[in-house]
């Protein structure tokens, strides 16, 4: 039996930034892509993107042709000669996710092979295949949007997922593209622990990993990437940074409702530690989100740990992927909207660990797990990678 590696390069980005504000960040950000594709000469990519066309979706779907187009015809990819993307930009369905998912193979890379969901069958990739629109009846990807009634109390948005299986030298193994709720309110989130958010979070997160092992199809070794909105245990968080201070909870009237919660320092003038509000989360010491401090915030990092029994993944040892400042000169600073959390992830089943190679010689330089453009504005969102070489065997 012989054994082979092939690098592989994840990445997921949710890339609402780069539309809502065209030019400076995109240049800058598939520069960033570019030079780390450079650096990892990687046979196989998948990028995994979120909220393709920003905010303002139905004005701005027209630049997603024109974005995607370029790191499709780019000069720094033209090593990769088969190419499939698939882009949910139809706004108008009722099962729109603004999802999209793109592969490149290297030409050195002969052995690879796509699922058919239809056909229930692999077939070999040739070509450049793009898929932009409603994505109904195209066969080699599996699309969903969260089913309405699971969440009657909350607004029902564009979040779901979207999967591709792939045969890599006789390896099979799923890529699920995925979009989970986020936290609407900061003053909500902070009111229990765990927050009602992440018990949202939680059930979709079960939701997909049961419908990508159910019967359907022979399960195969996955990993889910993409902007899982995990966030930190906000009210631990606050009480571990409020220790020194006298924290007033701000009514509006008499309507219980609360409008602000404000810490304040009690022996230094009764300055403002941190101030939360709806959309605001604004903390003095912002550098306690950086990097010296990552293994103390992971213990508030809690949403993943949920699903060991099925999914690991692999250390965390930089800052916070979100949310970051959008003003491309304060490209390491976070924006005082939310807590600053692990948003964008890449995760994989058990089995999927099992054959990504870890070569005990170089101290385990073979898998690389971080963010793109740490010193660059990349949006709110930094993307976040993981390197790896997939070992397989021949017989």
């Amino acid at each position: 039996m012989e054994t082979r590696y092939t690098d592989v390069l994840l990445v997921t980005a949710n890339v609402g930034s780069l539309f809502d504000n065209l030019g400076d960040i995109q240049r800058e950000w598939l520069q960033e892509l570019y030079k780390t594709i450079h650096s990892f000469k990687p046979k196989f990519i998948a990028l995994h993107f979120q909220e393709v066309g920003g905010k303002d979706y139905i004005v701005n779907m027209g630049h997603a042709e024109d974005f995607f187009g370029s790191l499709e015809s780019n000069e720094n990819m033209k090593d990769y000669d088969r190419v499939c993307i698939y882009v949910d930009k139809h706004f108008q369905a009722e099962g729109f996710t603004a999802l999209g998912s793109m592969y490149f193979i290297h030409k050195t890379l002969n052995n690879i092979y796509q699922y058919d969901f239809n056909a229930k069958d692999f077939k070999a990739v040739s070509g450049h295949n793009k898929y932009m629109g409603s994505l109904e009846g195209v066969t080699t990807v599996e699309k969903e949007k969260f089913p309405r009634h699971f969440w009657p109390d909350f607004k029902w948005s564009r979040k779901g997922f979207m999967r591709t299986r792939w045969i890599i030298h006789n390896q099979g193994l799923d890529l699920v593209n995925v979009h989970l709720f986020h936290d609407a309110s900061n003053l909500t989130a902070c009111e229990s622990s765990p927050s009602i958010y992440s018990a949202n979070r939680k059930n979709a997160l079960r939701y997909i990993i049961n419908r990508i092992s159910d019967n359907r199809f022979t399960p195969q070794p996955f990993f889910l990437f993409g902007d899982f909105n995990f966030r930190l245990d906000t009210l631990n968080l606050i009480q571990h940074l409020s220790t020194t201070a006298e924290v007033q909870t701000v009514r509006k009237d008499s309507n219980d409702k609360v409008e602000k919660i404000i810490c304040e320092e009690k022996d230094n003038d009764h300055q403002v530690l941190l101030q939360i509000e709806e959309k605001l989360f604004a903390y003095v010491h912002q550098a306690y989100f950086r990097e010296d401090n990552v293994s103390s915030l992971l213990k508030y990092d809690k949403e993943a740990a949920a699903f060991q029994d099925v999914i690991r993944e692999e250390d965390i040892t930089f800052p916070p992927s979100y949310p970051y400042s959008e003003d491309y000169t304060k490209p390491t600073q976070y924006m005082n909207t939310r807590c600053p959390a692990w948003c964008d992830r890449i995760l994989m089943s058990h089995t999927a660990q099992e054959f990504i190679h870890r070569r005990e010689d170089d101290g385990d330089h073979g898998i690389v797990y971080n963010t793109l453009g740490p010193n660059v504005c990349m949006g709110d969102h930094k993307p976040v990678f993981l390197f790896f070489s997939l070992r397989t065997t021949h017989h």
